[in-house]
């Protein structure tokens, strides 16, 4: 027995698809300025930070395609469609950030020994036009980032950029007055380290997800008691909580009532009643009891807590 089968609902990242199409046509347009204006400059924290931002740009692409793959509607083979489309977008970016993170750095410690000539005054035109860019970006993303795990990754790559952007200011300053061009490589490691444990937070939770761990902020103690607490529930066991995709939290259950339920056919009723207080209180729409008689649970073999 079920509540909330709506499959159809549109999932987290499909409902700011419009703020990433935005941010990705910045993005790009961001990333062409930084190449070839680290070309032209020398500077490699230039080109790491349009590295980044292209990295940041194919992971928008990949999660708005996954919006698109996510809506497909539900199959027999696929009984929640392919929305996890979007978790696995996520964990290819998560994988970019990582490998643009190390390929940044080695380039930047290469080049340690040799430093190259910079022109810092184009270097800091091109990072400040970044900058804006970046803090645009920010704005737009800024509300949608609890909601969606792609939205969310896009967001930290922005923020990201906008750091990086700041950095590559601060070093071209700094080779500006000084002629310290040594500051263009430190840059580089900074947005370097800055990436790597930005790409591990993303990775982590897209595993959480893949791996069915109980979606954050969710508390099985207190769904417990919000069960028990319907009229006719004696207990509750076999309760599972997982994600599908970001925004799509979902939980099934064993439900013990009294016979007085049973006989007078209020069964239905303790559904809706189940349905509607997890709803509420843990924005579960999703939710599959099975209702059973006291001493049921004797006849399963494994119970779950």
């Amino acid at each position: 027995m079920g509540a909330g089968h709506d499959h159809a609902a549109g999932t987290a990242t499909g409902r700011h698809r419009r703020r990433l199409v935005l941010v990705l046509v910045l993005t790009l347009s961001v990333v062409g300025v930084q190449v070839v204006g680290g070309l032209m400059s020398g500077s490699l924290a230039l080109l790491a930070d349009a590295g980044h931002m292209l990295t940041d740009a194919t992971g928008v692409a990949i999660a708005l395609i996954a919006t698109v793959i996510a809506a497909r509607p539900a199959t027999n083979a696929r009984t929640f469609g392919l929305q996890r489309g979007e978790i696995l977008a996520a964990l290819a970016n998560a994988v970019l950030l990582g490998v643009l993170a190390v390929w940044v750095i080695t380039a930047a410690v290469r080049r340690w020994n040799d430093p190259p000539e910079v022109a810092s005054g184009l270097m800091l035109v091109v990072a400040v036009a970044g900058a804006t860019a970046n803090l645009i970006s920010l704005l737009i993303l800024r509300s949608a980032r609890e909601e969606s795990l792609n939205v969310r990754g896009a967001y930290l790559e922005v923020l990201g950029d906008l750091i990086g952007s700041v950095a590559v200011i601060i070093a071209a300053v700094v080779i500006t007055t000084t002629g310290y061009t040594r500051a263009d490589i430190i840059a580089s490691v900074g947005i370097g380290l800055f990436i790597l444990p930005r790409a591990w937070s993303l990775l982590r939770d897209v595993l959480d997800v893949l791996l069915e761990a109980t979606p954050k902020g969710m508390d099985l103690d207190r769904v417990r008691e919000h069960i028990r607490g319907v009229p006719g529930v004696l207990d509750v066991h076999d309760l599972h909580a997982w994600t599908i995709t970001s925004g799509v939290p979902v939980l099934s259950a064993h439900v013990v009532v009294d016979e007085e339920c049973i006989d007078t056919g209020r069964t239905g009723q303790v559904l809706d009643q189940l349905a509607a207080c997890l709803g509420e209180h843990f924005d579960t729409d999703h939710c599959t009891f099975q209702l059973e008689p006291a001493g049921h649970g004797s006849h399963e073999p494994h119970q779950h807590a």
